[in-house]
């Protein structure tokens, strides 16, 4: 179902100040897809359709501190996308740490702490020092929490988890009987942080692609056909107050 059609266009979508006396989601995660389609239909290089998103990005950001969002998760590089031409992967490395180098001061200034979520494996270790140097100097930041799931792979990041288990269980820092689901959990990417609210992808497509498998077990999904670099800040309020619309059981009556 595409949401930004899911309301009838005679329904005004409440202002900002309206929605926060809702239900305002803790945690929003994006899968930003259709980068590249966007650039192809405009006969632009598909780096283009990249760097169109990153601005998206940077609005999207900005109404997340305004509407008092605690996390925002975004798909950015997937593990899989090292196969992609390496013209576009070299493309992708130089854009990430130019972006991050440009919004910096802005994000801190908003309050926004940045955290990485992915391997280090394979990562060009300047981009990787650039992501830990904008973790450390966003470190205290209170607002939001950006999380960038970079050269990430849900699959890959549970089978990591279980690796860092059965290493505590042989030092006997963890008994096999005190594994749960929260233990578990504590030691994914994303740690302590709550499990996604809202998950929204655009672009057109209806699948996880390997994103927070485990997190989004009980996650309202969104989707849209428009491609990411044409979303607006007013399709991302639409999606907050169609995810309001609904009662969430988690299983229960």
């Amino acid at each position: 179902m595409d949401f930004t059609s899911s309301l009838k266009a005679s329904i005004e979508i409440p202002t900002i100040k309206e929605l926060q006396k809702r239900n305002i989601p803790a945690h929003v995660a994006i899968i930003m897809d259709g980068n590249g389609r966007w650039a192809k239909k405009r006969k632009l290089p598909r780096i283009a359709g990249h760097r169109a998103g990153v601005k998206v990005l940077i609005n999207i950001v900005e109404v997340c501190v305004e509407l008092g969002l605690k996390f925002l998760t975004v798909y950015s590089f997937s593990i899989e996308n090292w196969q992609r031409p390496q013209e576009e992967v070299k493309g992708l490395m130089r854009l990430f740490r130019r972006a991050i180098g440009e919004q910096l001061d802005a994000l801190s200034k908003n309050g926004v702490k940045l955290k990485l979520l992915g391997s280090e494996e394979s990562v060009p270790p300047e981009v990787f020092k650039s992501f830990k140097d904008a973790e450390y100097k966003t470190k205290d930041n209170k607002n939001l929490t950006l999380n960038i799931a970079f050269n990430y792979g849900s699959r890959q990041e549970i089978v990591n988890a279980v690796k860092r288990i059965c290493d505590n269980v042989k030092k006997n820092k963890l008994k096999v009987e005190e594994l749960d689901e929260n233990i578990l959990s504590s030691f994914l990417y994303t740690g302590k942080i709550p499990d996604p609210d809202l998950l929204i992808r655009t672009g057109g497509e209806l699948r996880a692609s390997n994103f927070l498998l485990w997190q989004i077990a009980y996650t309202e999904f969104c989707f849209t056909k428009t491609l990411w670099p044409d979303f607006s800040k007013e399709q991302f309020l639409r999606a907050i107050y169609n995810y309001q619309q609904r009662n969430r059981r988690f299983g229960k009556l």
